[in-house]
């Protein structure tokens, strides 16, 4: 047995061994000598390796060529096109999706497979692909070079008409799922490598097995501002894609967004306050008891930014959060109910905890007004809930009263200073004089200031400098004091 058959004879592969001797004999011919029959042998058989597959998941582009096993999904319409030949005949190409247990991909088969899948493929079906992958128009395909089916062959994919989020699988194409509208963004430009511009928005959505966040390409980049959050909407012709580690939903030239008549529940799971810590990332209800005037400042780039902050509280705390970028134009009210999701825990001021809403975190005001009796620690503790009422769950219905608790600190004698928490709620109404003692966050017009537990606008022509602990005394009229005192 020569030196070529023994490396062929430990190579597991579907390559006939004539096809295999002539690469062996074109890689000797391409290194001019440096190698023998041996080597070049070796050097195929590497190349044949890294080639194989093992689940869909593993193919990249760049590859030189790929052979793998997958499930029918979904069959497209023939199409054809014009060669750059004119005196060539006219080509023609179908895109067959195909998934195993690991994920998704499109294959494209072109001319005369184009027609025969046409004909003979049908959704179910499993396959054996051998082609080259590229990065297509909606991610990655394979060009198909050989495709055969395997009657014998099982892979374990479950083919779904209509997807829910936890269904969603890196690769998915032709996803098709119905979810209620979170969370919208503005639209937004970039520069493409060919010099033109792109557009790009993004929606967040969910059902009762999740969220995610969906992203609209150039054409499509308009349907972000058509929705607002609480609607029901659905994507179709979707295909999904990683970015940090998340999945992502994409919409491209031909997918779809549209507003259906259906219900869908999405119940967020939320962490409790009490339970958060600096580094997480993590979801956070509660009802809004402080709202403060959107800021803005200049970035090191010369841009301008915006921020806006609201505390909330749910049962076991209260928290300030940051709502940077198009997040601080939220309409958001005192006793709102309002999600938070993906939010970064930070150290605030005063070593007070601090939740930063930024461009991946969503932003949901939900129906109806908050319970702060609940939130104040006037209602159940976390022990006396049901299972199944949790996060916002926990949240009474009788939003008229959590609205004047909220405000006016009636959530008991350790809240809010008990009745002194409400005379307070009732000079900020009546503009009576108030007093308040707290660190300068910002300065200019207006002032603001953070004792570590609420924040306060102030009016003040005084000179003020940022981190000076100040007091301030003076009539307060719907949330800022205008200071006849400061010292």
């Amino acid at each position: 047995m020569g030196a070529i058959e023994e490396v062929y004879e430990d190579l597991d592969t579907e390559v006939e061994f004539e096809e295999f001797e002539a690469a062996v004999e074109d890689k000797v011919e391409q290194m001019g000598g440096l190698a023998d029959e041996e080597t070049a042998a070796m050097l195929i058989a590497h190349e044949l390796r890294d080639e194989e597959a093992d689940t869909i998941a593993d193919i990249e582009p760049g590859m030189n060529e790929v052979k793998f096993l997958g499930k029918v999904t979904a069959i497209g319409e023939v199409r054809t096109f014009e060669r750059d030949d004119d005196e060539a005949e006219e080509g023609r190409v179908c895109n067959v999706d195909v998934a195993d247990a690991s994920g998704s991909v499109r294959v494209a088969l072109w001319d005369d497979m184009a027609a025969a899948a046409e004909e003979e493929l049908e959704v179910g079906q499993v396959l054996r692909v051998m082609g080259r992958p590229k990065e297509g128009y909606s991610g990655l395909e394979v060009s198909a070079d050989k495709v055969e089916p395997d009657e014998d062959a099982e892979v374990d994919v479950q083919v779904l008409d209509t997807y829910r989020v936890e269904d969603l699988t890196l690769g998915a194409s032709d996803v098709d799922l119905v979810g209620q509208v979170l969370d919208t963004d503005s639209i937004r430009t970039f520069d493409r490598d060919d010099g033109s511009e792109g557009r790009v928005a993004n929606l967040t959505v969910g059902d009762e097995t999740g969220r995610v966040r969906v992203t609209l390409w150039d054409g499509k980049a308009d349907l972000a501002e058509e929705f607002d959050p609480g609607e029901v909407v659905e994507v179709g012709d979707g295909y999904v894609r990683e970015r940090d580690g998340d999945l992502e939903l994409h919409v491209g030239d031909r997918g779809t967004v549209e507003r259906v008549d259906e219900d869908v529940e999405y119940v967020p799971e939320t962490t409790d306050i009490a339970d958060l810590e600096i580094g997480q990332t993590v979801d956070v209800g509660g009802g809004v008891i402080e709202t403060d005037p959107k800021r803005t400042f200049d970035r090191d780039d010369g841009s301008e930014g915006q921020v806006r902050n609201v505390r909330i509280k749910d049962e076991t705390g209260e928290i300030r959060v940051a709502l940077w970028g198009d997040k601080a134009d939220r309409e958001i009210e005192l006793a709102d109910r309002v999600v938070f999701t993906d939010v970064e825990i930070q150290d605030g001021w005063q070593d007070d905890l601090e939740a930063s809403a930024n461009w991946r975190s969503t932003v949901t005001v939900l129906e109806g007004e908050s319970d702060a009796a609940d939130a104040a620690g006037g209602g159940r503790s976390g022990g006396d809930r049901d299972a199944d009422e949790t996060g916002l769950g926990a949240f009474a219905e009788d939003g008229q009263k959590a609205a004047a608790e909220a405000v006016a600190g009636e959530g008991g004698e350790d809240e809010a200073g008990g009745a002194g928490g409400a005379a307070a709620a009732t000079a900020e109404r009546s503009g009576e004089a108030v007093e308040f003692t707290g660190t300068v966050v910002q300065t200019g017009d207006p002032v603001v200031l953070d004792d570590g537990q609420r924040t306060k606008t102030v009016e003040t022509d005084a000179s003020l400098r940022l981190g000076e602990e100040i007091t301030v005394r003076g009539p307060e009229r719907d949330g800022t004091i205008d200071a006849d005192d400061v010292f």
